[in-house]
């Protein structure tokens, strides 16, 4: 009989998906400020344009590892109540 095991693999890279995405949620919101707290320099606007990229970006990767970690979960959990192959007639 098969024991029921999370696949560490999925779950490896779906925690490494996030550890990106909390990186980018400091770093955007922190060059946003220093974008906005600086308007009369002349790399104000590509400051902010990077900013609201990595902002986006950040949330587009949140989703990403978050769909990663529950596929498996949905995984495991469809495997768990799948019924048995077993063929009870000769």
């Amino acid at each position: 009989m098969e024991t029921k095991r999370t696949d560490n693999e999925a779950l490896i890279k779906g925690i490494k998906i996030m550890r990106i995405t909390v990186i980018l949620m400091f770093l955007g919101p922190t060059l946003f400020y220093v974008g906005l707290s600086n308007p009369d320099k002349p790399l104000y606007i590509p400051i902010l344009i990077t900013a609201a990229i990595i902002c986006i970006l950040a949330i587009y990767i949140a989703f990403k590892g978050l769909k990663t970690i529950m596929d498996r979960m949905k995984k495991k959990t469809i495997e768990t109540y799948k019924k048995p192959d077993v063929n009870l007639l000769p």
